[in-house]
């Protein structure tokens, strides 16, 4: 290869023929089958599917949340199957920012607090000074001494983002990151987060039933059965369109 030749990067996450199975005996589900997925640097992708046909276990496979039984699940390079617990949860503290459908936030925290919280873990001394950055980022300058249940669901989910945001992670994971919100605020917090993923050049994987956020992706994919259907941007936003709930369509 001459010099002038482009250099092809590997991709930030990469599996390869990964399956899991849940439960014991006549009970077990095969949850993900022979999976290969590669996922460019930089990237928005969205995951869409039917309920219960995997999607948000894919997520956490790759956050190393959960352990897949066969396969392999490579994160910047790096074997997660390869790792102990406490190598793992390092490397996911600071290299993936996930963010829940349910918000998850520590009830008896402020947004400034709970936003610190993965700073805090990797003994960050600049900790507070970060999440309170961070949460102006997001538009909650103004509410860092709130707790949980004295914010909106909209601003419980910007908390969530910021706290996500605050390690400067490489990969954004999102699980139905709109899906406990209205419509109008799920937009704001699209907006947001499509806007902070460009602006921080950070990988964006989403799994969502909503269509208009699966059709903001550059790239989207469908799961349909514990394995992936590639096809092309259309047609994968029309299954997602089939395969949403009503009450994603409606708003409500």
């Amino acid at each position: 290869m001459s010099s002038a030749d482009p250099v092809s990067k590997a991709p930030i996450i990469s599996l390869h023929d990964v399956y899991l199975s849940l439960g014991a005996g006549h009970s077990r589900v095969d949850i993900l089958r022979g999976i290969d997925l590669d996922i460019e640097s930089g990237h928005s992708v969205g995951l869409v599917g039917p309920s219960g046909s995997g999607k948000s276990t894919l997520l956490m496979v790759m956050a190393g949340l959960e352990q897949a039984d066969r396969g392999k699940v490579l994160v910047e390079g790096s074997d997660l199957s390869r790792m102990d617990e406490d190598t793992l949860a390092q490397f996911r503290g600071t290299r993936i920012g996930i963010i829940f459908q349910s918000f998850h936030l520590v009830p008896t925290m402020t947004a400034l607090e709970n936003t610190a919280i993965p700073l805090e873990l990797a003994g960050r001394r600049d900790a507070f000074d970060v999440a309170r950055a961070e949460l102006e980022a997001v538009g909650l300058g103004h509410r860092v001494h709130h707790y949980p249940a004295e914010l909106s669901g909209g601003e419980q989910q910007r908390v969530a983002i910021a706290r996500a945001l605050a390690p400067r992670p490489s990969i954004l994971i999102a699980d139905e990151p709109t899906g406990n919100l209205d419509s109008d605020t799920g937009q704001e917090i699209s907006d947001l987060m499509f806007r902070l993923h460009k602006q921080r050049g950070m990988t964006l994987m989403l799994v969502t039933h909503d269509p208009r956020l699966a059709d903001r992706c550059e790239r989207v994919v469908r799961l349909k059965s514990g394995q992936l259907v590639e096809t092309p941007h259309e047609e994968a936003y029309a299954d997602a369109l089939a395969d949403a709930p009503a009450d994603a369509l409606s708003g409500e």
